[in-house]
């Protein structure tokens, strides 16, 4: 049950990475931009990839209108996500500790990869609206209006996974470090639950 245990503690471990890598990434494109702006969501604000791509990409939106790239005491979501983060990494090595003692049933392991999977799921939701926030919430008094073949204001949503065209630009958005760290943790902890309930199963 040891091993279990230690897999356990190190999957959770490995969600500390969130705070010092990024979890996704969005790239910007285009011909007149032959080094495409960048921006690195981390967990607690988001910062660009080269030293004026913020800027550059702010630039670029305030002509159609589109809001500033938010600082981190604009959006609840850097205030309280490390905290959840942090939260989930010491419960996480919480049971592993106590089902080193084989204080717990291996059906706590599992518990914590469904509670964070229903937290990641749930984050990426809330990524994928402030997306489309980001994308459609445009200024009416913008230099740039543009409209599609019914007279609606274009969307400029970036892809909340993938490649998309967006006008002249071309949007490349993916996951990074952060969220590759975050992946092999949980994948840990499950391979922890399944060590640890086929171990007790072996005992009976």
């Amino acid at each position: 049950m040891k091993p279990s245990a230690i897999l356990m503690i190190l999957g959770s471990l490995l969600l500390l990475g969130l705070f010092y890598f990024p979890l996704w990434n969005i790239q910007l494109g285009a011909p007149q931009y032959p080094d495409p702006m960048g921006m690195d969501i981390f967990i607690s604000g988001i910062e660009g990839e080269e030293e004026f791509d913020i800027q550059n990409i702010d630039g670029v939106n305030h002509y159609i209108g589109m809001k500033k790239i938010p600082k981190p005491a604009e959006m609840w979501e850097f205030q309280v996500f490390p905290i959840v983060i942090a939260g989930m990494a010491i419960l996480g090595v919480l049971l592993g500790a106590l089902g080193f003692f084989k204080k717990i049933s291996a059906s706590w392991f599992l518990g914590w990869f469904i509670l964070m999977l229903v937290l990641g799921l749930l984050g990426m939701y809330d990524f994928n609206n402030w997306l489309l926030d980001y994308g459609t919430d445009l200024d009416p008094k913008a230099i740039i209006k543009l409209t599609d073949s019914e007279g609606n204001p274009i969307n400029y949503k970036p892809p909340l996974f993938g490649t998309q065209k967006i006008l002249n630009f071309t949007a490349h958005s993916y996951p990074r470090t952060g969220a590759y760290l975050m992946f092999i943790g949980m994948s840990l902890t499950l391979v922890a639950w399944w060590i640890r309930k086929k171990a007790l199963k072996t005992l009976k």
